[in-house]
């Protein structure tokens, strides 16, 4: 199926011509097949720590490793499902795979009290009925679950990893697709979708994380599992009511694919040529082609902004691990309401909403005079504000953790709740203003900085540092948890009062500082590929004469 050729390079992406595709009519399609995409996801992904360390009876440093390893996972496929469809399949058909992976994650019929249900396997593993989990929240109570059980499930989110490689990189880019840059306001309208469209998925966040994980809490897992596949279901329907409307982009060169692996070779050879400072560069750039030369450098450009964000990707991490983890320990009541510990997640998503109309139509303009840049101020910038705000909200994660234990210390280590829910609000909240600058920021700088062919492959590098984030921050998690208990209690002791998750926070709030550090020196020389954006380095007239010449 095809969902429409590109329109010509000059021609402006627009909904004002009729019967013209592209344009914010298509985007806002996209951004609501988005919303409700995020609400199914995040309805797995939001309190899978809590089903790890409770029917599965994991351990709280294994259940944090576990999910961390996915994660990482989940953010590296995306370089598999954007290489497919930049060299081969196309956005659309892509997101359409993925669509039906999310589908296929499967009907199977499950027999409970002479009913027959038809849920995902997710649901499915799900109803297995499994021993009651102990009252206390500081502890992990339940029994291991069978190995094929655990096998089921964890081959079962896998696939959920799979489908979302190919979903986020290849929906995101059409999205932006739907705006070109050589309109007059090309640049500024693709800057504010990204930010709508991270509007809209806080809102999917949100809904999963307060509603569906209250309905794995006190309904079932199997319910909450099989809204989940509900919700994929209506995003695939929404989707493809819009096919008509989008801009969208075949594939230019299906041989993209495999000169992308050359120019990856080529630029580990390069690296390590300067690491040992070797001089054997200049015969391998001979044996290459033009394109292949030109990949690779930007692929060196973008190689020192990656490997810094992969820090920062550490530090989000500990949402939907040990910040769940520690909000179990939380008095959560409200009124006659227990709210689940992944519902404190929604404070980020909160703090996005509230952020991104405040950024896009007050902060960009206000910026705008000062600076003249059509985003107010550089790609580079935004992500280092980000970053340092992320560094703080470890800082704060860390008092508030210390202020718990000493609370719980006095009362005797008593299993029982000591501070309210509101003492975290602050760490949540502080998240999503990092989000806001860091994630959107890196999005739209790894879209705009790669040629436009693989403007897939740039959304899913950026997706990747993020995913070995995640997986660093399960091998810091389980080296942690090794050398503390050599030491005497661990850090993330099954009873979380008599761990020590501040030591950790601090811990990571000094490594994002470093980050901030070494970002902010590496943007400085920046150049950017785009002639349309501004550089920072100081010579900035001077590189835009030569562009322009």
């Amino acid at each position: 199926m095809d969902a429409g050729a590109l329109l010509p390079q000059g021609d402006p992406s627009t909904a004002s011509k009729p019967g013209g595709r592209g344009g914010w009519p298509a985007a806002l399609f996209l951004i609501a097949v988005e919303f409700v995409e995020r609400v199914g996801f995040y309805g797995v992904n939001g309190n899978l720590i809590m089903y790890l360390t409770g029917p599965l009876g994991l351990s709280t440093a294994a259940a944090a490793s576990s999910v961390n390893a996915w994660a990482g996972t989940v953010s590296m496929l995306p370089l598999l499902g954007a290489l497919a469809a930049d060299s081969w399949i196309g956005r659309y058909r892509a997101v359409v795979a993925a669509g039906i992976l999310y589908l296929l994650v499967a009907p199977v019929h499950n027999s409970s009290e002479n009913d027959r249900q038809s849920f995902g396997m997710l649901t499915a593993s799900s109803m297995v009925p499994t021993p009651t989990a102990c009252q206390d929240a500081t502890e992990t109570c339940s029994p291991p679950a069978s190995p094929a059980r655990t096998a089921f499930f964890y081959a079962t989110i896998y696939l959920v990893a799979l489908a979302q490689g190919f979903h986020k990189p290849n929906a995101q880019a059409l999205g932006a697709d739907q705006f070109s840059t050589s309109a007059p306001d090309g640049v500024a309208s693709r800057s504010s979708f990204f930010n709508w469209l991270h509007f809209s998925m806080s809102w999917g966040y949100i809904v999963a994380v307060v509603a569906l994980s209250y309905v794995q809490d006190n309904v079932g897992w199997a319910a909450g599992f099989g809204a989940s596949w509900a919700m994929m279901l209506v995003s695939l329907s929404v989707f493809l009511l819009g096919t008509r409307m989008y801009r969208a982009e075949r594939p230019r060169d299906r041989r993209a694919l495999a000169r992308l692996t050359k120019t990856f070779a080529a630029t580990a050879r390069a690296c390590i040529d300067w690491i040992l400072c070797r001089r054997g560069t200049m015969d391998d750039e001979r044996l290459t082609t033009p394109k292949e030369q030109e990949g690779k450098r930007v692929l060196l450009k973008l190689l020192p902004i990656w490997m810094t964000s992969v820090v920062y990707g550490m530090v989000i991490a500990q949402v939907s691990t040990l910040f769940t983890k520690q909000g179990s320990t939380m008095d959560r009541r409200i009124g006659g309401l227990v709210l689940p510990p992944a519902a404190l997640q929604s404070f980020t998503g909160l703090a996005i909403i509230a952020s991104v109309p405040l950024y896009d139509r007050l902060c960009v303009p206000l910026a705008r005079r000062f600076t003249g840049h059509p985003s107010g101020i550089t790609m580079l910038q935004r992500i280092d504000a980000g970053m340092a705000i992320a560094s703080v909200a470890m800082a704060v994660a860390a008092l508030v953790e210390a202020t718990r234990l000493h609370a719980a210390r006095d009362a005797g280590l008593v299993d029982r709740p000591q501070l309210s829910l509101w003492w975290m609000v602050p760490q949540y909240v502080l998240i999503g203003l990092a989000d806001v600058f860091t994630v959107i920021g890196l999005e739209e700088f790894f879209y705009s900085q790669v040629p436009e062919a693989l403007r897939s492959v740039g959304l899913a590098l950026c997706l990747s540092a993020m995913g070995v984030g995640s997986y660093a921050s399960g091998m810091l998690v389980s080296a942690t948890d090794w050398a503390t208990r050599r030491t005497g209690e661990s850090w993330f002791s099954e009873n979380l009062n008599r761990a020590h998750l501040d030591y950790f926070y601090w811990a990571l709030a000094g490594v994002a500082a470093l980050e901030v550090l070494v970002f902010l020196y590496l943007a400085k020389g920046y150049v950017y590929t785009n002639r349309c954006e501004f550089v920072d380095t100081i010579d900035d007239t001077e590189y835009l004469i030569e562009m322009l010449v």
